[in-house]
């Protein structure tokens, strides 16, 4: 399945809040729908809450469900709880580390950014988003591309860098300084029912 493209607040309406995915603010609680809000509420299903889990996992982050199963499977060869795993593995895509540095908007924006080169892992260029940073990595923005960014990250809503990452706004650079703490994710997901949910296929 290829990544999402549509309407955001529909996804931020079905699953709550993704704050990789936009920065709109969503005044409607309820999931779309022509006919409007439920009238009764009906009690979802095992399965019904880890696909709603997982769904979250890869509309926040921009995954494809290939890259999702493959980040599972390396979850799980590692030692330690698979659910938090997985979440310190996609933690350090470098869209996603370049996004939580304050260099962009979204997480999809900041993809953009490493596809066309203005950011520098360890002075090299990468343009792979899916370039997984190392402890002790530093993260730049690209010498020509300053003036860009610069200018760019004014509208960026300001948040709090979580404290595995060292962020440099000034300079436009950062570093990583550990893995990301279960508390550092910047989601509100249940792993466990990720993991549940990708059990009988990996």
């Amino acid at each position: 399945m290829s990544r999402y493209r549509g309407p955001k607040l529909r996804i931020i309406r079905r699953l709550g809040e993704l704050p990789g995915l936009t920065q709109k603010i969503c005044e409607r609680k309820y999931p779309a729908g022509q006919h409007g809000p439920k009238k009764r509420l009906v009690k979802e299903s095992q399965y019904a809450l880890q696909l709603k889990e997982k769904q979250k996992l890869r509309f926040n982050y921009g995954l494809t469900e290939r890259q999702l199963i493959r980040y599972v499977r390396e979850a799980k060869r590692r030692t330690g709880s698979t659910g938090e795993n997985l979440l310190q593995i996609i933690e350090t895509r470098l869209d996603n580390v370049v996004f939580r540095l304050g260099f962009a908007k979204t997480i999809a924006s900041a993809r953009q950014l490493v596809n066309h080169g203005h950011i520098s892992v360890n002075g090299r260029r990468v343009t792979i988003p899916s370039f997984l940073c190392s402890v002790n990595d530093t993260i730049e923005v690209r010498e020509k591309s300053r003036n860009f960014i610069q200018k760019s990250i004014t509208d960026v809503t300001t948040q709090a860098v979580p404290i595995h990452l060292d962020s440099n706004l000034d300079k436009l650079s950062g570093n990583v300084k550990d893995l990301a703490a279960r508390d550092q994710i910047g989601i509100n997901i249940n792993e466990l029912l990720v993991v549940e949910y990708y059990s009988r296929k990996v």
